[in-house]
Parts: C-alpha cells; sequence; structure tokens
C-alpha cells in the first residue's frame, strides 16, 4: 500500500484512534469523528487497521452509509486505498450492490483503474445476477472503469460476466455495448466470451457478440469451438446462429469429437439432424472408437444419425457430385440476417414494403452485405430464383430457401408442426370436425423420452413475466397497432424452454411451480430415471429439495441404480438435506442394486457429521453389500479415522450373539 495512498496503523496512539475512528463511523457519529479528524494524528482519516487493513471511507462504503461517504470524502479520505486484499471502498460498495455508495464514490474516477492483488479492476465486483448490481456496473461504466480488465489469472471480465449469463444477461450485453473486446479469451483454457456465453444457451448474448466481430472458430485448449459448447447443452438456436456467421459445425476437438457426439450423448434430435445437414461427420469416431450414433440411447437421436449416416455416404459414394454446401450456408446467413436484408432492398426499391424486387437490387444488396457466396454461386440463385426470365425476384421465396435447397434443410422445416382438425373420431357425430383438446406438450424438437417410451419430457415451459419491460421506457415507446390510441397491447413473451434439471440447479422455483401446473409430474425422470428430488440432493439444494418435497415428490423413489434420494444426498454429503428426507420418511436402510446403504454413501463421502446422524437415526452398521462389505470395511478402506471410530462404536455397542442367545433362554 502506498504512503502517499494510505498505510496501516503502527504505533500504539494510531491503533486507538483507527479504531476509534471506526467505531464512530460505524455508530454514524458524524460530530465525533468530525473532532477525531481535526484533533487526531495527522493523516488518520486514510489509516486503516491492522487485521484487515480497513481504512473508515471503506467501513462506511461497505455498509452504504452515504452521509459518512460525503462527510469523509469532505475530509480528505482518499478512495484509492486499499485493504489487506487490495480492495478499495468503490469495491466493496459495488461488490454488495449499495448503488448510493457507489455514485458518491464513482466520481472520484482516480479508484476506477486501482487493481486488487488478484488484478481485478471494480467491474469485477458487479459481475452478480442482481439489479443493484447492474445498477452499480452502469454507474461505474459511466465512469470510465476498464471494461477490458483482465483478473491476474487470465479471465477478461466479459468472460465473468457471461458465466452467470443465463441469471443476468443484462450485464454481459452492457458490457459489449461499452466497448468489451467481443474475442476476449481466458488465457489458462483458451475459452472464449462466445464460449461461455453458448453454455448458458442465452441466444440474445450469443447474437451480440457475433455481431460484434466474435469469432466463432476460437477453439480452446482441447480444440473446442463454440459449436461444441452449443451442441453439448442442446441449443438449437445457439447452433443455427453460429451456421449463420460461418462456424465450423464439422470441427473435431482433440479427443476427435464432433458437435454431432455432444448433441447425440445428450439426446437432442434436432440439433444432430441440422448438424449433420450442414457437414458433420456422422461416421466420425472419437478417441473411444465410438460414433455420434453409438452415443445415445435415444430412439429418436438414433434414428436421425441412422439417416445421417446413409446420407452422407451416398453423398461421398462413387459417382457422387460433389457436395454443394455453400447452398445451406447461404441459407442459415440469410434467415438471420432477413431483417436487415429486407429493409435494404425496399430502400433501393423506394416503393415501401414489397415481396419483389428486381435483380440489379438483389445482386447490389447482396454484394453490399457480403453474402457468403462468390459470383458463379449467385448466378445461379437468380437463375433459380427467375425461370420466367422477367428480371424479378421474389424474396420471401429467397428467404424460405425451397427453390435452392431441399425442403429438409431449410431452417423453417424445423418450426413444430401444428395438429390439423380431426375429423369425427370416438364418441364424436360423424362428418364433424373436431380440434383436439389442447395439452401441456413440448415441440419435438425440445422434447425427450426414455429408452424404454415411458414418461417424456424433462424439458419445461420457463417462467417469463408477461410485464412489458419496454412500456414505459421512453427510448422504446410501445406500439399501437389499431388506430384508437387508447387500446395498449402487451406483447406475450417468446416461448423459452429449459430442462428440468437445469431448474434445479439454478433454483428456478417459478419454472418449475409453472410446470407442475401445467400437469407435469413432480417426480417425472429424465433419461437417467432420476427425479427432480434426487438431482436437487445430489446438487446440494435444499431450497429446491423442501419445494419439491412441499410439492409431494416421493422421498423414496428409484433411479436406474436403485439410488433413492436419500443415497444422493449421502453420497454428496449434505448434512441439512439427509435431515430433510429422513424427517419426511425417507428409508434409512434402502438398498441400491448393489446393496449399498444410504450410510455406506454416507462413509465414502467423509463426512463424519452425516454417519454420525444416520447411525443416530437408527441406520444399520451390520448390513453387507453385494461384494460381502460391512461399513466397517468401507470405513477402513477410506481410511477416515473419525468415521472408522463412529462406525466401530456403534457395532461394540450391538449385543453379542450369546448375549441374544442367553436372553432368549
Amino acid at each position: 500500500m502506498s504512503e502517499a495512498v494510505g498505510r496501516l496503523a503502527e504505533d500504539r496512539l494510531e491503533i486507538l484512534q483507527v479504531q476509534r475512528l471506526l467505531q464512530c463511523v460505524t455508530n454514524r457519529d458524524q460530530p465525533q469523528v468530525k473532532k477525531l479528524l481535526r484533533l487526531g494524528v495527522s493523516g488518520l482519516v486514510n489509516l486503516t487497521e491492522r487485521s484487515e487493513g480497513r481504512s473508515a471511507l471503506q467501513l462506511a462504503a461497505s455498509n452504504n452509509h452515504t452521509d459518512m461517504v460525503s462527510l469523509l470524502l469532505a475530509q480528505g479520505a482518499e478512495p484509492a486505498v486499499q485493504d489487506r486484499r487490495g480492495r478499495t471502498a468503490v469495491m466493496l460498495a459495488a461488490e454488495l450492490g449499495h448503488e448510493a455508495a457507489v455514485a458518491l464514490l464513482a466520481d472520484s474516477r482516480a479508484a476506477m483503474s486501482v487493481l486488487d492483488n488478484d488484478g481485478k479492476g471494480v467491474l469485477f465486483y458487479c459481475v452478480s445476477p442482481s439489479e443493484p448490481h447492474m445498477r452499480c456496473l452502469e454507474l461505474l461504466l459511466n465512469s470510465n472503469a476498464d471494461v477490458n480488465n483482465v483478473s491476474g489469472a487470465g479471465t477478461p471480465v466479459l468472460l465473468s460476466a457471461c458465466r452467470i449469463a443465463q441469471r443476468r444477461v443484462g450485464l454481459a450485453l452492457r458490457l459489449l455495448e461499452r466497448g468489451a473486446n467481443p474475442n476476449a479469451v481466458q488465457k489458462v483454457t483458451g475459452r472464449t466470451a462466445l464460449m461461455e456465453a453458448c453454455m448458458t444457451g442465452e441466444a440474445e448474448l450469443v447474437r451480440a457478440i457475433l455481431q460484434r466481430g466474435g469469432n466463432p472458430n476460437s477453439v480452446d485448449e482441447k480444440k473446442m469451438n463454440a459449436a461444441h459448447m452449443a451442441a453439448e447443452g442442446g441449443f438449437f438456436e445457439l447452433i443455427v446462429l453460429l451456421s449463420a456467421y460461418g462456424a465450423d459445425l464439422a470441427a473435431t476437438a482433440l479427443n476427435c469429437t464432433n458437435a454431432l457426439h455432444l448433441a447425440a450423448a445428450g439426446g437432442f434430435a434436432e440439433c444432430c439432424r441440422f448438424l449433420a445437414q450442414r457437414g458433420c461427420n456422422a461416421k466420425q469416431k472419437n478417441s473411444e472408437g465410438l460414433l455420434p450414433r453409438q452415443m445415445t440411447e435415444d430412439k429418436g437421436t438414433s434414428k436421425e444419425l441412422k439417416k445421417a449416416e446413409r446420407l452422407q455416404a451416398k453423398l461421398s459414394g462413387p459417382g457422387a457430385a460433389e457436395p454443394e454446401t455453400w447452398r445451406a450456408a447461404l441459407h442459415d446467413w440469410s434467415y438471420e440476417h432477413q431483417e436487415a436484408l429486407r429493409i435494404a432492398m425496399e430502400t433501393q426499391e423506394e416503393e415501401g414494403p414489397v415481396d419483389i424486387v428486381t435483380k440489379d437490387t438483389f445482386v447490389t444488396v447482396m454484394k453490399d452485405h457480403h453474402a457468403p457466396m462468390d459470383d458463379d454461386q449467385l448466378q445461379k440463385i437468380l437463375q433459380e430464383h427467375d425461370r420466367s426470365r422477367d428480371g424479378l425476384i421474389n424474396i420471401s421465396d429467397f428467404f424460405r430457401g425451397v427453390h435452392y435447397l431441399q425442403k429438409a434443410f431449410t431452417i423453417p422445416s424445423y418450426a413444430p408442426k401444428q395438429k390439423k382438425a380431426v375429423k369425427g373420431g370416438k364418441g364424436k357425430k360423424k362428418g364433424k370436425f373436431v380440434l383436439p383438446m389442447p395439452v401441456c406438450v413440448l415441440p419435438p424438437a425440445l422434447s425427450r423420452r426414455r429408452p424404454d417410451g415411458g414418461p417424456p419430457l424433462f424439458m419445461i415451459k420457463r417462467h417469463q413475466p408477461f410485464t412489458n419491460a419496454t412500456h414505459f421506457d421512453s427510448d422504446r415507446p410501445p406500439r399501437h397497432p389499431v388506430e384508437d390510441d387508447s387500446v395498449w397491447y402487451l406483447d406475450e413473451p417468446e416461448k423459452v424452454f429449459v430442462s428440468i434439471s437445469q431448474c434445479v440447479k439454478t433454483t428456478d422455483l417459478q419454472s418449475l411451480s409453472q410446470a407442475f401446473s401445467c400437469g407435469v409430474p413432480v417426480d417425472v425422470q429424465d433419461q437417467f430415471y432420476k427425479t427432480p428430488l434426487m438431482i436437487s440432493c445430489s446438487s446440494s439444494n435444499l431450497k429446491v429439495a423442501e419445494f419439491l418435497i412441499s410439492c409431494g415428490a416421493d422421498v423414496n423413489l428409484c433411479d436406474q441404480f436403485n439410488w433413492t434420494p436419500l443415497h444422493h444426498a449421502c453420497s454428496a454429503g449434505q448434512l441439512d438435506i439427509i435431515k430433510l428426507l429422513v424427517d419426511c420418511g425417507a428409508e434409512v436402510d434402502a438398498m441400491s442394486m448393489n446393496g449399498a446403504t444410504p450410510l455406506m454413501k454416507a462413509i465414502e463421502s467423509c463426512r463424519p457429521c452425516c454417519v454420525d446422524y444416520l447411525i443416530t437415526v437408527g441406520a444399520k452398521v451390520q448390513t453387507e453389500n453385494k461384494n460381502g462389505q460391512t461399513c466397517m470395511a468401507i470405513a477402513r478402506s477410506y481410511g477416515d479415522k473419525t468415521i472408522t471410530e463412529l462406525v466401530q462404536e456403534q457395532f461394540d455397542s450391538l449385543p453379542k450373539p450369546k448375549e441374544q442367545k442367553g436372553k432368549k433362554g
């Protein structure tokens, strides 16, 4: 810590006066603070206590006492003073979301460039999924905080914001708008901001990064690119976006895995279909010698991959013409940029919104927007859209892609098919058309079924508030679709689907509640037969576990290995969840497929408190699994002395066989 900025209290008088000053600041005793600063040792306002190295200004800022912050600044407090961890007052205030304190401190722009001991600037302290932190970020950006700050560990602040985008996408978007490098890279792993955004599934953020020049073909240390991340999460919209911006969907990682392997492993049939159509090799074997088709147990996904294998074998066979991959690339690009292209063509025509444009207009706009095709390919497109030779192009036909691409390859072909009205039917009068009853089902692209065809769907509609956030936004006034200005319309939120597992892990109780109210069973099982309660237990989420049990979740249901929720909680070593399950009737000595009990899993987790609790509530230590191991044998093999003593003590307290025989006699 610099002598000019601030220093630790050294002699006894300084130490006592600093402690007294901090006490008065905490009590917000302004008269006493002024008296201490007037009569105390020189530079008292910037002296720091010895344990954590905090100054009076840092204490006031972390408590959000704006009156004390203003007073101390007026008395000469230096905002750049750092504590033992290198944090300034504005960092401490921003970390806690104290926007009022941040607003006062942000005026002192000298502190904006200070880095803590980890090399992190003040913006790192705003990366949190809350509205106050978002407002703090805005204040600091207006004070010219560094949007391209990279921590000592090599992580750019944009990457940190992208990692929490699923809970607060606005942070990353605002950093991009203020000039953050869209190709920011984590120096150790090689992960880019685009890769992190693809892992969250936030299409708005991915689009923003790509529009600002983010490279979709950057690879990390494992040679994985953004397409791998999107495929692993089953984010179909992101894969289409990446294709529109020239991503290499066929790229292979170090372990010979391509995006098809990852999409197949997750059972994402629509993603597999699209990837195969865009050139991802369905016959590629990974380092374990597995084809994408061998990575899935989902029937729908396996069917798509078999089709892809046959199609690619046909196209690569003897006598087959060279595949024109540019056609699919052009379609994806034009579909993504459709709105901008339409506006440009309408401007050229100068006749307002039209679907028919001249060849010259079409060619000019395509070249001005750098369409992914050369002159020869452009001529082919013109010929295929102007077969009557009248020099006119129907741009709606062009955007649909049906004139130059097989219909199955076009993006509109992936839209969920609408059910038609059925004629007659059981219990209905012949000749009448009856619409099917509305049911809560998901689009085919998002639904997943168990291998045995059992209960479907562990993807659910994400909860989104209906309120229009821009209704009272002066920069984006609401639309008036009718002549009567007294009528206001709110746009219905776009439907977004998310896996139940993800909702459980992110504590998205609103989406879960919405799904259960629409008829999704609270004990719905995923492809591994795990219920939401099991996932909450294994991911240590007590709040969700309590919510699910209150909704009627079965605490004794089993997965494919006969593990109950209690097995999962014990394996994760979560005492609070274990107590909750036992209190709600969980079977303490339930046996898994290999004969393991929850107590054995608790022993393996090396958590003495869990083992002690289970023994206290009556778990049997003498039970053997199918390998003939008792709890004592497992405890000894894991080598935890405390657990071994607990189990041994319980063993010693059991009645001996002779004692039992004597009692019977």
